[in-house]
């Protein structure tokens, strides 16, 4: 999985546009303790208190946070032992939270071998890179196409205005700098790395629409996440249309917090509610936000809010492909128009089919082919799909893609009614030699198919269930008590 996918699943599952910047300060009254307090004691002493301290961090956040960073010079100013506690806080980093390492890296001639040092050898998701010496220097690092660099663009220490703001204020040195790194590499592959000033984030923000932006914590200190109105100020200035695209510092302030769980997560919290409202307030914005509160937790409320929302459930008679008129029609073929919600999607059917042991995905034409590409991109596990229809011409192929006999086929389709189309689809696979055990889908009607299903020696698995979609509908006053009764 690429860096740009995984911070995206992390962001979505945490819930948070939050990292946490490993770098423990030694002037903090946490390390004072009279025996290894600051950089004057014992240096033995002081890395072992400073990792059973990062060990406190990463466990009290990494059910809040979407990345973690690691300054580079930090590790590297302690010398050997320096680098062996920078490899044991990789080590106890969860392996699904991307890790950035803020290095720096501004050295033409050692590029391509320090790339290869800490992507191969560290193996972090991404670096940082000060790249004043052009496209050459950050090459190296674009050909691993699974990791992500920030570019240094822009920084918040007041000195650094007399080289940023060069030639003049309306067309500053680092505003160049950010046009010229777009046509380097790809948003997914190329970040921008900027100092919290409101001002500054904006005209980036305004160049570079689509990238993601690092926000450094704060050297002067002006700007404070926890203050309401430099949180606003900040995620007005920095936050893409669709309401991302911008990765926060946790305050070190709060790292220092007896209840440090407490604290982030009500930082985080006070961040989603003020990103939410600086979106709605942006009319060009076509992000779907829910609009009602739940009293109980469901794991996939927004989503199935969402699909209603955009027209995927609708009411009145309709003919279903087994000719059984239903009150109702489900017409998921509609997601892949909105990139976020089809995002979302594959994403559920991703946790299920991690859960799966398989070869190969398939995905049951027509419908379930988009979301079949895009678990495959996912995943990177490659796919196949039998044909609808055998062609008269050409190879006459029944199954489209590369496979083996005797692997295993994971079959996915969007909906269950009957059954009858995903078992035609996974025979026509078990007769080219391939073997089927699992069949994935977004929504089961429960009308006993999984079973029927499992009659014929398959396992079904479900992201939604057709109840749990008609009691939260009900519940966000999405339909009428009548409508509810339809399912």
């Amino acid at each position: 999985m690429n860096f740009f996918d995984k911070l995206l699943m992390a962001i979505e599952q945490q819930n948070s546009l939050l990292y946490v910047a490993l770098e423990p300060d030694p002037d903090s009254h946490i390390f004072d303790n009279g025996n290894c307090g600051g950089i004057e004691g014992d240096r033995h002493d002081i890395i072992e208190q400073w990792q059973e301290w990062l060990q406190f961090v990463i466990r009290e956040t990494a059910a809040l946070v979407c990345a973690y960073k690691l300054s580079l010079g930090f590790y590297l100013g302690l010398g050997i032992p320096g680098l062996k506690l920078l490899e044991k806080t990789l080590k106890l980093i969860p392996d699904h939270i991307p890790i950035i390492l803020d290095a720096k890296h501004s050295d033409f001639n050692s590029s391509t071998v320090f790339a290869r040092f800490i992507f191969k050898d560290l193996q972090v998701d991404a670096c940082t890179l000060t790249p004043y010496a052009g496209l050459d220097q950050v090459a190296p690092f674009l050909v691993y196409p699974d990791k992500a660099v920030f570019i240094l663009c822009a920084t918040a220490n007041p000195s650094a205005s007399i080289i940023q703001e060069y030639p003049q204020f309306d067309k500053p040195l680092y505003l160049e700098l950010v046009n010229a790194s777009q046509t380097w590499g790809t948003h997914e592959q190329l970040g921008l790395e900027v100092g919290m000033v409101p001002d500054m984030l904006a005209k980036i923000r305004q160049a570079a629409p689509e990238r993601l932006i690092l926000l450094q914590g704060d050297v002067a200190e002006e700007n404070d996440l926890t203050d309401i109105e430099d949180l606003t100020s900040i995620l007005s200035a920095g936050l893409s249309l669709n309401g991302e695209g911008l990765l926060l510092p946790i305050p070190p302030k709060l790292l220092e917090q007896e209840n440090l769980k407490k604290g982030v997560k009500q930082l985080r919290d006070q961040i989603n509610e003020e990103r939410y409202r600086v979106i709605q307030g942006n009319p060009t914005c076509d992000l779907w936000l829910p609009d009602v509160c739940f009293l109980r937790h469901q794991p996939h409320r927004d989503l199935i809010l969402q699909l209603y929302d955009i027209g995927c459930i609708t009411f009145g008679d309709h003919v279903q492909a087994s000719g059984e008129i239903f009150p109702y029609y489900i017409d998921l073929r509609r997601i892949i128009s909105t990139p976020q919600i089809f995002h979302q999607i594959v994403g559920a059917y991703g946790e299920i089919l991690e859960t799966l042991t398989f070869d190969r995905i398939a995905g049951i034409p027509y419908g379930s082919l988009p979301t079949a590409t895009g678990l495959s991109l996912r995943l990177q596990r490659p796919m196949i799909f039998p044909r609808k229809e055998v062609k008269t011409y050409g190879a006459g192929r029944l199954i489209e893609g590369h496979f083996q006999p005797g692997e295993t086929i994971v079959v996915v389709d969007d909906i269950l009614i009957t059954g009858n189309s995903v078992m035609k689809g996974a025979e026509k696979l078990k007769s080219a030699g391939l073997k089927v055990y699992d069949i994935v889908v977004l929504i089961d009607h429960e009308r006993g198919v999984k079973e029927r299903l499992k009659e014929n020696d398959y396992n079904a698995h479900a992201v939604l269930k057709l109840s749990e979609i008609a009691e939260t509908l009900y519940e966000s006053n999405r339909i009428t008590e009548k409508q509810f009764n339809l399912f």
